[in-house]
């Protein structure tokens, strides 16, 4: 898998990106309850190798729900959950946002009590941050935000859709497009003109073989 990631980045360096928006599960997964300290640290060891390769372009990354090691002795640990991920990607913090090439990026965290979904401190956040810019928007958040192939996948889409998609509404004159991961699959929904892009995943199928009777 790391010589394949590597291969993937070599091919997208190909097109001259500006720089690179990671939607998450950045490694394989830390979350599940088997998983040591040392996994931990190995998984993350393996992506910073991998990514040296385009240490000169910026990365702006958000949380996906494998990133994070909530199997750590006590929440005091260094490396439980989310604060250590967000020092291992390199973001300011778990939600943020950032002005590049005329365009405003919003960076959500969609892992919290309800899985696929924002708090209450990060939806203030989202609508005084959506109030106070005057450029287009582009949102990427973990989980889908709006998305047709969660209802053939057995779900994963955000639960708050509904506010969100009101929200977005609001400031239609201002989002333009909505960007996600997590879900193994592509589509693109269009609610509002406002597209909501699954963008699939770089591992595919995990790296494995996939569903030969799959289109």
């Amino acid at each position: 898998a790391p010589q394949r990631f590597t291969q993937c980045l070599e091919a997208i360096k190909t097109h001259k990106p500006d720089f690179f928006l990671n939607g998450g599960d950045t490694i394989y997964a830390a979350d599940y309850d088997n998983i040591t300290r040392e996994r931990v640290a190995e998984q993350w060891s393996i992506w910073k190798d991998c990514i040296s390769n385009i240490s000169n372009y910026e990365i702006h990354s958000c949380l996906g729900n494998h990133d994070m090691w909530w199997a750590a002795p006590d929440k005091q640990d260094a490396m439980y959950g989310k604060d250590y991920v967000v020092q291992q990607v390199g973001i300011p913090k778990r939600y943020y946002s950032f002005d590049k090439a005329g365009w405003h990026f919003i960076i959500l965290d969609s892992n919290n009590e309800n899985a696929g979904s924002i708090d209450a401190e990060q939806r203030t956040w989202l609508e005084n941050d959506l109030h106070n810019t005057g450029m287009p928007v582009l949102i990427m958040s973990h989980y889908p935000l709006l998305a047709a192939c969660t209802y053939l996948d057995g779900g994963g889409m955000h639960t708050d859709f509904r506010y969100l998609t009101d929200l977005f509404y609001k400031h239609r004159d201002k989002v333009k497009a909505c960007i996600s991961g997590h879900i193994h699959l592509q589509d693109s929904v269009v609610y509002n003109n406002l597209p909501y892009y699954c963008n699939g995943a770089l591992s595919g199928f995990w790296w494995e073989e996939g569903d030969k009777n799959s289109a």
